[in-house]
């Protein structure tokens, strides 16, 4: 069932994804109309890019997001002690990336760099089976 859930909401990303490099590449068509010079036109096509980039990387951090639900699912129904299910705090999820240049933010938001990973956990440390890989 997860699995299917997670397939639909992939598909969903992909389909938003290209919705905004189709408008992207329409913008850049306009921007182009109207550009009077060469560098003009370049930075039009820099825009586009920019949002190509974007877009693919909102996919991703959505498509994270929907393997993590399979994930916490899954996990879920192995996590029981005594007849009781235990729940174990969800991962918070990482703060919006908001768009890095010209005109990406809202008026008024700044970008917000990613979150930095945990440290590692204390304790023994653990080595890979086949050595220093």
């Amino acid at each position: 069932m997860q699995s299917a859930k997670q397939k639909l909401s992939d598909m969903a990303s992909v389909a938003k994804e290209r919705m905004v490099i189709s408008e992207a590449k329409a913008a850049e068509k306009a921007e182009q109309a109207m550009a009077r010079t060469k560098e003009e036109e370049e930075i039009a096509h820099q825009r586009r890019k920019a949002k190509e980039a974007e877009a693919k990387m909102d996919m991703h951090i959505a498509k994270a997001a929907h393997a993590e639900e399979k994930l916490m699912a899954k996990q879920s129904h192995h996590h029981v002690s005594h007849g009781h299910v235990t729940h174990q705090a969800p991962v918070p999820a990482p703060a919006p990336v908001m768009g890095h240049g010209y005109r990406h933010n809202p008026p008024g938001v700044a970008s917000v760099p990613p979150a930095a990973y945990p440290p590692p956990p204390a304790g023994p440390h653990h080595h890979h089976p086949y050595g220093n890989v």
